[in-house]
């Protein structure tokens, strides 16, 4: 394969294989013997686009049609990006190292609000007309998905269309229909036509928006006949028979997650009142152990990893998750291959298994309280007291752990100065309870590290209708948690708060912000999640430019009957039950989990998932 970056070129940039391709496990294809091209497009770096299991899984699904090369594209860095600009280098996929900007489809997983700047610079970068409305025949079909993409309003302006839900589910029915609109002639209107006919798809184009003087939305109505007034997700209902690699993709550099990445189950079952990712992915859809270890083994065999990564919103509710946990164990061990954990609930942790992780490689645990209260941690409905997180952690430095990350947020819905001061008491009370081991049992001090992010509100949660707090806020309540604490064996650190106020904006935008987004790209904003190049400052530029008053998508609060941007999605939980929680949330009442007691929140119109499953009758 011939490099379509010079060795000069790649010798002047930091890490130069993010570049070149040829991973362990890349798909290769003969370009000229395919019907249809895609571009998967992670919009960030190299090292985070591979860490995502999203595109490992639509990677492989999509090539394993024959008439189809699915090839991966990230962002360059600004070393490279900075010369692809001066030599007119146009932006090009990793697999055949060729511009993306005659493939068929461009498509862009949204993960993260923050790289939306990022999605404006590949489309020019490619030399693809970055409006929707200015691509001719010819052009790539840009297509969305993923988590942001449940509020695609705020790109709705560069996208031709985004799919909602699960990509193994309609991805097929979409390249067919895009194949044989392709053989008969069809134009780029044509196929998006067509679209409409399928379930979860959304082509803006087809929906005019109007709205009050006073900024909110008068309407939101299709333009053509065929376009739906709500569409509804698509989900994924029998994870054991839907399609999972058989391999990934290694990398050859090092990337935030470097490792096999098993994915137990979708949905949560847990109903956390700031989650959008437990609303938003419902029902719960597990698969079964068996499943899990047939997987585990083809990517043990087939990538050389020395660590198994256990992927789930809430991975300690899987069903059989000590079974699982422990067989993994068991079979790797011998091996010195690692499981990993991801953040657990405390009430449900088990010191067998904490003993078996450490037989292998001891690490720190991590836990989310959330909430620094009882009356604050049933507002947001973590379900979780004070006592089971102590005893939790009392069983695991008994268990021989020295070393607890606590997650917390600032900024909560009906959160008080009281709550704020409840984060430093928490980790002090852990910390005593450290010490009440014997001498014998702590030959380490303890160190507890707890961080907080601040609370921003997403669509299709209970809190979606609630103000933000502005940065300044934010950061006078980070200041106070820090200065209240006094042990030495706690550290405490809170996220960027203007970049938090800024995730406000952009999550809860509507089509007037996508001009916002580009004058900030054109002011030089570029990887906003990079703490190293953020600019708040460029991006009051641009709203004060374009004549959008940020305030009104972050820090005020809406009535619950005001027509939001993202009205027109369904992913099943009914606003009405969201209006409940909220509610609920008030008199800090908690709701059961799926399992104890279904609500009826709607996520029964799919037909399937734990909605369905004996535990339910």
């Amino acid at each position: 394969m011939k490099r379509f970056l010079s060795d000069d070129i790649l010798l002047s940039v930091e890490k130069p294989a993010r570049y070149t391709g040829n991973e362990i496990n890349m798909v290769v294809k003969d370009p000229e013997n395919v019907d249809i091209r895609f571009a998967f497009c992670f919009p960030d770096v190299y090292e985070i686009g591979m860490s995502c299991l999203g595109l490992q899984i639509l990677y492989y699904f999509l090539n394993r049609r024959e008439d189809t090369y699915c090839e991966r594209v990230f962002s360059p860095w600004t070393d490279l990006e900075k010369i692809m600009r001066e030599k007119d280098i146009p932006l090009f996929a990793l697999e055949s190292q060729q511009p993306i900007n005659k493939f068929d489809f461009v498509g862009f997983t949204l993960q993260y609000e923050m790289c939306y700047t990022n999605v404006i610079d590949m489309l020019s970068l490619a030399g693809i007309p970055i409006y929707a409305k200015d691509r001719k025949e010819g052009d790539p079909i840009v297509v969305c998905g993923g988590t942001c993409a449940y509020n695609p309003e705020p790109l709705a302006d560069f996208v031709d269309f985004f799919y909602m839900g699960e990509g193994e589910v309609a991805y097929d029915e979409v390249l067919d229909l895009y194949k044989e609109n392709k053989k008969n002639g069809g134009s780029r209107d044509e196929f998006l036509e067509k679209l409409l006919k399928i379930d979860g798809m959304y082509v803006p184009k087809f929906y005019d928006v109007t709205y009050k003087e006073t900024g909110e939305i008068a309407s939101f109505e299709p333009n053509h006949p065929d376009a739906r007034k709500v569409i509804r997700k698509l989900i994924v209902k029998d994870m054991d028979n839907a399609f999972f690699p058989e391999k990934q993709l290694v990398p050859l550099l090092d990337v935030v997650h470097d490792r096999v990445t098993l994915e137990l189950f979708r949905g949560c079952i847990r109903g956390c009142r700031f989650c959008q990712a437990g609303f938003a992915y419902r029902p719960v859809r597990e698969k079964k152990a068996e499943t899990l270890l047939k997987q585990a083994d083809s990517l043990v065999c087939t990538s050389g990893h020395d660590e198994i990564s256990l992927i789930s919103l809430s991975t300690s509710d899987f069903t059989d998750f000590e079974p699982l946990a422990n067989g993994l164990i068991d079979k790797y061990k011998e091996k010195y291959i690692n499981l990993s954990l991801p953040s657990l609930r405390i009430d449900a942790f088990s010191l067998e298994l904490m003993e078996k992780l450490q037989e292998v490689r001891k690490s720190s645990l991590t836990f989310a309280p959330e909430a620094g209260t009882q009356r604050l941690r049933d507002v947001i409905n973590k379900n979780l007291t004070e006592e089971e997180i102590l005893n939790g952690c009392a069983l695991a430095f008994d268990g021989g752990w020295d070393k607890v990350k606590l997650y917390f947020m600032i900024g909560l819905p009906t959160e008080t100065d009281d709550d704020l001061y409840g984060i430093s008491n928490l980790c002090e009370k852990i910390v005593e309870r450290f010490y009440e081991l014997p001498k014998e049992k702590r030959p380490r001090p303890v160190s507890v590290t707890a961080s907080a992010s601040c609370f921003v509100p997403k669509p299709f949660t209970p809190f979606q209708w609630d103000a933000q707090d502005g940065y300044e806020t934010f950061s006078r309540k980070g200041g106070m948690v820090k200065k209240s604490i006094n042990r030495k064996q706690v550290r405490f650190s809170y996220h960027d708060t203007k970049l938090s106020a800024l995730e406000g904006v952009l999550a809860r935008g509507d089509r007037r912000i996508g001009k916002a987004i580009v004058r900030a790209w054109e002011l030089g904003c570029l990887f906003d999640g990079w703490s190293e190049f953020f600019d708040y400052d460029k991006w009051l530029q641009a709203f004060e430019e374009t004549g959008i008053d940020p305030h009104f998508y972050a820090n005020r609060k809406r009535e619950f009957d005001e027509i939001l941007p993202w009205d027109h999605i369904s992913v099943g939980v009914s606003k009405r039950f969201l209006i409940e929680e909220r509610m609920k949330a008030e008199r800090a009442e908690t709701t059961p989990n799926c399992r104890q007691e279904c609500q009826n929140c709607g996520a029964k119109c799919f037909g399937g998932g734990i909605c369905f499953d004996s535990i339910q009758d």
